[in-house]
């Protein structure tokens, strides 16, 4: 695996680095955590992830001196001096993870924080003001800035419920109410592909229903709202999303399950309907592999007479693949930009 650009800016600093209980957050593991382990002997490691490929990533290094995390809210057993925060591509997910990371450090622990340029790396310091007591640059390298900074003493005590964001989604005669956490799909109103997506499901929808990729979970709960004999199964690769979705789920009066997972890797159940605006979205570039791959392994989750929706940017080809992979496709609408790909399991189509 070849090393990423902020994990070699990270590297060439390894010695500065210095720390007895660092906490990397969100930091994708393609060697660094080896290295560091190797130039500082003392460490013990915790990682933090919400996103569970990178999570279980960690996990399979399988050593005791490293301790993986996958979870929304990160509470240390020990707090820490100091972490390693890779900047995410939201900037209220910046103001998030400062807010939440402020309990489990040490009065003096170093904070650390890398990211591509391209990322908004450099707007770190103007928008960690409320957190920090300062915020200085300390490296530049590969299209990656690092910098230095330290919390502000007695930030007030984290309150998750604070981050969400709050809307209404009106869907023909149905009101949802939908609850989003920073650096969720859609945080702040829904997006036009699950609008069409929603105006096109089938007729009807009975059993058990994967929303693969959930988000905030939107898709389940209108399915849960207009079928509510339907049993909802809803995943996705972020703790962040999962949260959002069970929030929003209990909001409309609506339970499911909830599996995080790396594309369909702890999906082991059989759904009689599987519903998705699927993800090419992943960190800062254009990702079409986690969709495809989906598409490709989805049929071993059908019943037997199963049936699968999506939507997609009509300019990608996905009906080809659904139809070498699952069976007869058709096209169901394009719209805005946008079309409705459908395949049933043994028939219909």
């Amino acid at each position: 695996m070849a090393t990423s650009n902020i994990n070699q800016l990270l590297i060439r600093n390894i010695d500065a680095l210095s720390a007895t209980t660092p906490l990397l957050v969100n930091i994708a593991d393609d060697g660094f955590i080896t290295q560091y382990l190797t130039q500082h002997g003392a460490a013990k490691v915790d990682s933090y992830h919400t996103n569970y490929a990178e999570y279980k990533t960690c996990q399979q290094l399988n050593n005791a001196r490293v301790q993986a995390h996958f979870c929304v809210e990160y509470i240390a057993k020990n707090k820490h001096d100091m972490a390693i925060i890779h900047f995410p591509k939201s900037k209220a997910e910046f103001a998030f993870t400062l807010a939440m990371l402020a309990e489990s450090m040490t009065e003096d622990a170093t904070i650390v924080i890398v990211g591509e340029n391209k990322g908004g790396i450099k707007s770190a310091e103007k928008l960690s003001k409320t957190y920090l007591e300062y915020c200085h640059s300390a490296d530049a390298a590969r299209h990656c800035l690092m910098y230095i900074a330290k919390f502000i003493p007695n930030i007030p005590r984290f309150d998750l419920q604070k981050f969400y964001k709050h809307y209404s989604v009106q869907v023909q005669d149905k009101t949802l109410q939908i609850a989003a956490l920073p650096g969720v799909f859609s945080q702040k109103s829904l997006d036009a592909g699950t609008a069409v997506l929603l105006a096109n499901l089938p007729d009807t929808i009975s059993g058990k229903v994967l929303d693969f990729g959930c988000g905030a979970g939107v898709i389940a709960a209108y399915i849960g709202t207009i079928h509510p004999k339907t049993t909802l199964s809803l995943v996705d690769v972020s703790a962040l999303a999962l949260h959002s979705a069970k929030t929003t789920l209990a909001l409309n009066q609506l339970t499911g399950e909830y599996i995080a997972s790396d594309s369909l890797s702890q999906v082991k159940e059989r759904y009689d309907f599987v519903i998705s605006n699927p993800p090419f979205h992943q960190g800062l570039k254009t990702h079409y592999g986690a969709t495809e791959h989906f598409l490709g392994e989805i049929k071993q989750n059908l019943a037997s007479k199963g049936c699968i929706t999506i939507v997609a940017n009509s300019f990608l080809k996905y009906a080809p693949i659904m139809e070498k992979s699952i069976g007869k496709t058709k096209t169901l609408v394009v719209k805005k930009g946008f079309a409705i790909y459908q395949c049933y399991l043994n028939g219909r189509n």
